[in-house]
């Protein structure tokens, strides 16, 4: 069993590509996501704060957000839980490409399945990080008291 000539391997590194590209946009995602992270989980320290000082009848309404901060931050932490999931899916993608390169071995399958589960993750990050969007508007119409 000889090795693979680089021209064998350019193929891989053409199929190689597409989940390197997907990595780079999962990551710029996650970095968003990160951002809005903290900014959900300073916004609930904040308004912890304010619950201290507050008076009776404001309580409740800042209890009301801080129990939607609350679901959103877990949104959150889904999403980047998922969206982290999914990268590593299509790093594992990438090695299983060359593996099978280099060893000639025929893993079609084992392929197909992690580009599955790489989207699989990626979907589910993608309707997690939509939830907490909405939920950002019912915190903020809260806010307003409408």
């Amino acid at each position: 069993m000889h090795a693979p000539s680089l021209d064998e391997l350019i193929p891989v590194l053409q199929v190689a590509i597409g989940p390197v590209i997907l990595i780079s946009g999962i990551g710029l995602l996650l970095l968003s996501m990160t951002n809005r992270y903290g900014r959900t989980i300073d916004r609930a320290r904040q308004l912890s704060r304010l619950r201290e000082t507050a008076d009776v009848g404001s309580r409740a309404r800042i209890a009301a957000q801080i129990a939607i901060i609350t679901r959103r931050a877990h949104l959150i932490r889904r999403s980047i839980f998922l969206a982290a999931t999914s990268v590593l899916f299509a790093a594992i993608l990438i090695i299983v490409l060359f593996v099978s390169a280099l060893l000639r071995v025929d893993v079609a399958w084992a392929i197909a399945l992690m580009f599955i589960a790489c989207m699989a993750s990626f979907i589910g990050a993608l309707v997690t990080f939509i939830q907490d969007v909405n939920q950002s508007l019912v915190a903020l119409m809260l806010e307003l008291g409408e």
